[in-house]
């Protein structure tokens, strides 16, 4: 008649477990033991007809079942059936209990308790189920009594005492009598505290004193081992008062619920919540290792160690390194861990690199590629003793009993091992502890791939910085210099910026100072191209704003055609063709005049230390960045005294994400304000008292003192554009060749006075100007009202000129021309030899 409740193993209902298939007979061997005519059951349909009646039913009511079904049950009430105020309808109740009168078949009104469940519609299932046990004589009277103290005493769920109002004990359990390895006549008597030897005593007999003063329940949780148990053990401690009929509090009931697995579940998740915290905090493989090891301890562990191979110190990708078949295996030690400070029972040091042989832990489990627990009787342990005794000497003086192995692996990658043992704890490694350890390690092992991929990209990207930078700045009259670049120490990586000094004719010199925005392999990258791209626009003597107005055209079309590339690339592509973005601060300082050309691009302005030790910072017109567009970029020229400092740096020196840009340029200004013994030092203290120990940005920082050509060291005259002015110009030319006591120098700067004076007076427009100076070179220089540009050619035999230009390149270090407002010069430059 009713559809049978199935339990699955353990107890569990259908839906939390497969259900166990009845053995053939259980039904009915079932129905006999529990006697289910002692029972009346009805079953209902939803229209309130009778679909079940069992022998129970017809006992109670006198009613056959043949009778009965098909019937309404409402046939049958006496009264009708008491509903409380604002009580539902009994159809939208999932169970109605309550006493109901009912009229027996020889119409006597009989008053039933009864018991209804209403059940969810399914197909051939009945609506309502209607159970009422029947009363009789008990066979064994005062057996509820004894039931009641049996079920206390034997009870295997959990551990339970009864202490009187003096907190003394009077009854035990077997399970508690088990836990404490004591009869309940050895505790009979005793105080908690007596009992238990912890801390756990008193706390549970002070929260019993609350119960007996507040009549309360409390609830505590406690970790121990008892001298009964053979582990630790976690408890869930309940304390309730014991009342008598008047509600007097007379005794205090403890009951222990054993919640070890449920306990060290949740150690586990918070475990492993941790670890996803502090595990791979930082792109650095040694700290990610240390990460790992003060996880574990002392919380799965009393010593960690973890060794990566040794075959991956200096590769430069990350493969797969074969592990040798007969060993042994290197592996280097990163980073260990101990309860026992100082770690005593390392036989390896970090740092240090360790063979381990074929058939020891580490060896079989990288080669198996799966954690292993081992206790130290293992023979394989025992085998791997016995070829080192050093480390067998550790194992025996600390007490070592378990080991657990678990190897390092991401990406396909093998990395190493954890080495893990336990001597303080007692309990060994467990198989929840091997899955345990493997979770932690294949985090970490997941960090330190990422830290070496990092590292690995990092020192490429710092190593092609490093060679597009100067390696060494190039000797000129013009200014002084000295000059730092720090890489990012963060997780950003290194980035692109630059700095250069470039020597131009006339004994000027060029001061550049980029950044490019962005980090890694391609900042660095594009930094070289651009750097690469100022140096030939330098060369060519372009003004400083036509100069920034070339380079911005350029990384607009590197990003036009990087776009172009990443419509139709690879993954790879796509990551090494992002827009291009750039700062640039481009200076021309010439000795002569003493004047400074600046123009930016987007860039920190520089800073002006004057000899008097004011600093100021030189107010250039606002201008966007490189690639952007838009703006014209425009030059402002400043006149230095000698002996001035010039200041130009990149972003990452002020700006950090501790300190605005405010406060980092006024923190510029104090340091360069205070003399320094040379520019080296006033670098490193610019370097140490603005930026943290590991910047978040790449710094590039370049200062210049200037210096200034005397009067007598410069020449100029204005010559008239007749041909016969050439020889009285030579002859001018020696004379203050002589003077400067520079005689070696006169024949070639005749020839090339004469070329270049001549070639003006022949083909350019006045004025002709000469001017010679001099310093650690001789420059010859010829100024014109043209615009027409000279260039080498080769003269046939029987030309009659051609060949001046030639002759002057070949005999000067090098030669050039540079366009100016109101013209153009032709520069040639020699050598002299220094007496």
């Amino acid at each position: 008649m009713e559809q049978p409740v199935t339990v699955g193993r353990a107890g569990r209902p259908p839906g939390g477990a497969p259900e166990v298939p009845e053995a053939p007979g259980a039904s009915a061997a079932l129905d006999a033991l529990v006697a289910a005519d002692l029972t009346a059951r009805v079953t209902l349909d939803e229209q309130g007809r009778v679909t079940g009646w069992n022998a129970g039913a017809e006992r109670l009511l006198g009613h056959p079942a043949e009778q009965m079904l098909g019937r309404r049950a409402a046939d049958l009430l006496a009264e009708p059936i008491p509903v409380r105020g604002g009580m539902p309808a009994l159809a939208g109740l999932p169970r109605w209990n309550g006493d109901v009168a009912l009229r027996h078949r020889d119409g006597r009104k009989l008053t039933v308790r009864i018991l209804a469940h209403h059940r969810t519609p399914a197909d051939d299932a009945p609506a309502w189920l209607i159970v009422s046990a029947l009363p009789g004589p008990d066979p064994r009277p005062g057996l509820d009594e004894s039931l009641v103290s049996w079920s206390f005493a034997q009870s295997p769920c959990c551990a339970q005492a009864i202490y009187d109002t003096r907190l003394r004990l009077r009854r035990a359990n077997a399970d508690m009598e088990r836990s404490t390895a004591l009869t309940e006549e050895e505790m009979r008597g005793l105080r908690v505290c007596e009992i238990v030897d912890h801390a756990a005593g008193e706390q549970a007999e002070r929260g019993m004193a609350r119960v007996l003063r507040t009549g309360e329940p409390q609830y505590e949780e406690h970790y121990l081992r008892a001298p009964g148990e053979d582990h630790e053990h976690a408890w869930s401690v309940f304390l309730s008062a014991l009342r008598d009929q008047e509600g007097t509090i007379r005794g205090v009931c403890l009951s222990a619920h054993d919640m070890t697995e449920q306990f060290w579940a949740r150690k586990r998740l918070q475990l492993i919540a941790e670890a996803g915290r502090r595990i791979g905090s930082t792109l650095d493989v040694t700290r990610t290792a240390q990460e790992l090891t003060d996880v574990t301890v002392p919380a799965l562990a009393d010593f960690v160690s973890v060794d990566l191979l040794a075959a991956l110190d200096d590769v430069p990708e990350p493969p797969v390194p074969a592990l040798p078949a007969d060993g042994p295996l290197r592996l280097r030690r990163v980073a260990l861990r101990s309860v026992t400070p100082g770690a005593p029972e390392a036989v390896v040091a970090a740092g240090e690199v360790d063979s381990y042989p074929a058939g020891s832990a580490p060896f079989e489990s990288l080669r198996t590629g799966r954690p292993t627990v081992q206790e130290v009787t293992d023979p394989a342990l025992i085998t791997w003793f016995a070829r080192d005794p050093a480390r067998a000497a550790r194992i025996r003086g600390f007490g070592v009993h378990s080991v657990l192995t678990v190897p390092l692996a991401a990406r396909g990658t093998t990395l190493g091992v954890a080495f893990l043992v336990r001597y303080r704890n007692p309990d060994p490694f467990q198989h929840d502890d091997l899955v345990l350890a493997g979770e932690l390690a294949a985090r970490a092992a997941v960090s330190i791939d990422n830290a070496r991929r990092y590292t690995r990209e990092r020192a490429t990207a710092v190593t092609l910085q490093r060679s597009l930078l100067p390696q060494r700045l190039p000797r000129q009259a013009a200014v002084e210099v000295a000059s730092r670049y720090l890489p990012a120490g963060g997780q950003a990586g290194v980035g692109g910026d630059w700095f250069d000094v470039i020597p131009l004719s006339g004994a000027r010199v060029a001061l550049v100072v980029g950044d490019v925005v962005g980090h890694g392999l391609h900042a660095s990258a594009t930094m070289g191209r651009l750097r690469t791209a100022v140096r030939t626009l330098a060369d060519i003597d372009l003004p400083c704003d036509e100069l920034l107005t070339h380079l911005d055209d350029l990384v607009a079309r590197l990003n036009t055609e990087d776009g172009d590339g990443e419509r139709g690339g690879s993954a790879e592509a796509a990551e090494t063709s992002a827009d291009v973005g750039a700062t640039c601060l481009y200076a021309v300082y010439d000795p002569v005049s003493r004047h400074c050309c600046f123009a930016g691009a987007g860039h920190p302005p520089p800073a002006v230390v004057r000899p008097d030790g004011t600093v100021d910072l030189v107010d250039l017109p606002a201008a966007p960045p490189l690639g952007v567009g838009g703006l014209p970029y425009e030059a402002t020229e400043v006149e230095l005294p000698e002996g001035s400092l010039l200041a130009l740096y990149t972003n990452g020196l002020v700006a950090t994400r501790e300190r605005d840009i405010d406060a980092g340029v006024l923190g510029l200004r104090e340091a360069l304000a205070r003399p320094a013994p040379s520019l080296d030092a006033l670098c490193d203290r610019v370097l140490t008292e603005l930026l943290p120990q590991r910047p978040g940005d790449d710094v590039a920082l370049l200062i210049a003192r200037t210096r200034a050509l005397h009067a007598d060291q410069v020449a100029t005259w204005e010559v008239p554009c007749d041909p016969s002015a050439v020889a009285r110009t030579r002859k001018d030319v020696v004379e203050q060749l002589e003077r400067w006591g520079l005689a070696d120098a006169v024949f070639v700067t005749e020839l090339v006075v004469s070329e270049l004076v001549t070639n003006a007076i022949r083909h350019a427009e006045p004025p002709v100007r000469l001017r010679l100076i001099h310093d650690t070179t001789l420059v010859c220089e010829v100024s014109d009202g043209g615009n027409t540009a000279p260039h080498l050619r080769r003269a046939r035999s029987y030309d009659e000129g051609g060949r001046g230009l030639l002759l002057v390149a070949q005999l000067t270090e090098r030669w050039g021309t540079r366009q100016s407002a109101t013209g153009k010069t032709i520069w040639a430059e020699q050598t002299l030899t220094l007496p």
